[in-house]
């Protein structure tokens, strides 16, 4: 059973750091999404755990960084230089198996299997 377990929101200022961590029951492909209050789950960034390969959203390029710990089946998101319209509950997801294209990483619907999320608020 796919399981997984985020960690690491909370309330900063802009300009400020956090990192998230997504614990996951085995090595997936895995996706951050994030979701503000009266918008759609937008893709923020994702990684093919085979080669490590990353993706990231264009408002986030530059300023957040996928990252995983292959020992503790664990991926990060470490955002820096955060802006109020960062805060949203972010999502990590994953689909329990390789994508063959790589813009299926960018679509929230293929992904089956999603945590709980964590709320990132972001203040002026």
């Amino acid at each position: 059973q796919v399981q997984l377990v985020e960690s690491g929101g909370g309330l900063v200022q802009a300009g400020d750091s956090l990192r998230l961590s997504c614990a996951a029951s085995g090595r997936y492909d895995m996706g951050w999404f994030r979701q503000a209050p009266g918008k759609e789950r937008e893709f923020v960034a994702a990684s093919r755990w085979s080669d490590g390969i990353t993706y990231y959203a264009e408002s986030v390029k530059g300023r957040f960084t996928f990252s995983r710990d292959s020992a503790k089946n664990t991926v990060y998101l470490q955002m820096n230089s955060l802006k109020p319209e960062d805060t949203a509950i972010y999502y990590c997801a994953t689909a329990a198996k390789p994508f063959v294209l790589s813009s299926a990483y960018y679509s929230s619907s293929n992904y089956q299997y999603w945590g709980q999320g964590t709320q990132v608020t972001v203040s002026s």
